[in-house]
């Protein structure tokens, strides 16, 4: 059986491909205005006997192609559990917003937050922040990681820490420590969120947010705890929603999930 399980998020659009409930491919291509195109052609010449969405844009795809759909949440913890079988805290930052998720012992969601009213705290409030800086977006995260020290941003608001970034650095702030700050910032905001679960061992960070060096440094130090990251944390939901189907009853023909 081929299941093709797709993640339509506000930055990135993720594929993985499982054939007969193994991972045959997978791949990460970035999102635009037109995210219904941007999946045509990452299913072209993509043979599927089910396609699963889930992220942001799992409704507007299940109602113009044929596939079923699946919550954010429910496919974050079925991909994360997949790929680390003892997993039972998650954390999950991605272009715009923020999950945590507490798994029970049997992997079952037992309590999540998200934070998707406004970027604050999310990989795209870190995008604008680097380019306020003058930095590409390696380059800030590896300022944040070898500052000497920190500059702390007060606003978490992104239009407001944007101008808040601009008036310290004509005043003379070191870009390094803002870089840092603002990594902080972000990591203040998810631990605190955190902190509000049953906060468990182990702890997977998932998401695009995961792949920043900086962010996994200051969470596992925020927490004092290791935080275990997946081969490839940007698949993690839509991971998720492929194997969803080996669950009966979970993913059901475009229905409102």
């Amino acid at each position: 059986m081929r299941i093709i399980g797709l993640d339509i998020g506000s930055r990135t659009v993720k594929r993985v491909t499982l054939v007969d409930g193994d991972v045959a491919d997978h791949t990460v291509v970035p999102n635009n205005h037109d995210p219904l195109t941007v999946c045509d052609e990452l299913l072209k010449d993509q043979p599927a006997d089910r396609v699963v969405a889930t992220g942001y844009g799992r409704h507007l795809f299940a109602e113009h192609r044929e596939a079923e759909t699946l919550t954010e949440i429910r496919a974050v913890a079925l991909g994360a559990r997949r790929v680390c079988p003892d997993a039972r805290t998650l954390l999950d930052i991605g272009g715009q917003d923020t999950k945590v998720i507490a798994l029970d012992d049997r992997g079952a969601v037992a309590k999540f937050e998200m934070n998707d009213r406004c970027a604050a705290g999310t990989g795209r409030f870190l995008e604008v922040m680097a380019t306020a800086l003058s930095y590409t977006m390696d380059g800030f995260v590896r300022a944040g990681r070898e500052a000497e020290g920190s500059r702390s941003i007060n606003a978490m608001c992104t239009v407001f820490a944007e101008s808040e970034v601009i008036s310290a650095t004509a005043r003379g702030a070191d870009r390094a420590e803002l870089a840092r700050g603002l990594h902080q910032a972000v990591v203040r905001r998810a631990v605190a969120m955190l902190r509000r679960l049953p906060l468990e061992d182990e702890i997977v960070f998932c998401g695009g947010g995961a792949l920043n060096a900086c962010l996994r440094e200051l969470v596992a130090e925020a927490l004092g705890r290791e935080v275990h990251l997946p081969p490839a944390p940007q698949i993690v939901a839509a991971l998720g929603a492929a194997i969803s189907v080996e669950d009966s009853g979970v993913a059901r023909r475009k229905q409102a999930s």
